[in-house]
């Protein structure tokens, strides 16, 4: 009879799927680590983009602050500019009002009186100073003023006759007026 031993074969079979068993384990870490290393990698790789397009966002948004920068200081001196054009178109408007005011107040001036002196106080108001042969004459110039286009609200501020002659010396203040100015909205005043 033949004899068989089954206990060397279940040793055989155990230490077989033993080693399948170990072989699968192998397998399945190498598998595992090669996910996770893919995945590392992966992750790795967003990072990295991520940062390029970071680093290019920061530094178009520099060019950009710097554009910023330009496009401020042009406009400040865009606004200096127009501020200078403002200047020189009020100048430009008010320079025949000096010569119509000249001309005004010669025109204004009634015999007897003689000025001094002729100051501009303010944006619109002119301080004349003077002698007169008279009180009346002063009050006629007064009344002249009054009349005038260029002129409005005529205020005696002095008046004092001198001891030794016969003319008083005064202090008359007025409102220029400019009745060709033209208002913000177009009209004329």
């Amino acid at each position: 009879m033949t004899r068989i031993n089954l206990l060397p074969w279940r040793e055989t079979h155990r230490q077989e799927k033993n080693k399948e068993f170990y072989v699968m384990l192998g397998f399945c870490m190498a598998i595992a680590a090669g996910i996770g290393f893919g995945g590392f990698k992966y992750a790795e790789d967003k990072v990295a983009f991520q940062d390029k397009r970071n680093q290019r966002l920061n530094t178009e948004i520099a060019q950009l602050q710097e554009e910023l920068r330009e496009i401020e200081a042009l406009e400040e001196t865009k606004n200096d500019l127009l501020e200078r054009m403002d200047i020189i178109q009020t100048l430009q408007g008010q320079r025949p009002l000096i010569v119509h005011t000249f001309h005004e107040v010669a025109r204004r001036l009634p015999d007897g009186i003689y000025l001094t002196d002729m100051k501009q106080q303010g944006a619109r108001s002119l301080v004349l100073e003077g002698r007169a042969e008279s009180n009346a004459r002063v009050s006629a110039l007064m009344r002249r003023m009054d009349r005038s286009d260029y002129f409005t609200s005529p205020r005696l501020e002095v008046i004092k006759a001198e001891d030794d002659e016969q003319t008083s010396t005064f202090k008359l203040s007025v409102i220029q007026d400019n009745p060709n100015a033209v208002e913000e909205d177009g009209d004329v005043l």
